[in-house]
């Protein structure tokens, strides 16, 4: 699941034409936390949270 969700929120970034700090402020994380979570380097339950917003705004 991580590496799937690392290449659809790179996909998804790179067809909107936004950067990953941008997502992070949407999210209201860290852009270093956006990039563990991504990365699975981050997965408790908080993680899972930020995972389903992010999913949730980029529409995947």
């Amino acid at each position: 699941m991580t590496e799937d969700l690392g290449a659809q929120v790179r996909s998804e970034l790179f067809k909107r034409k936004m950067s990953q700090t941008e997502l992070a402020k949407m999210v209201g994380i860290s852009n270093a936390y956006l990039s563990d979570i991504i990365r699975g380097n981050k997965s408790g339950p908080k993680a899972q949270e930020r995972v389903k917003h992010i999913r949730k705004i980029l529409d995947i």
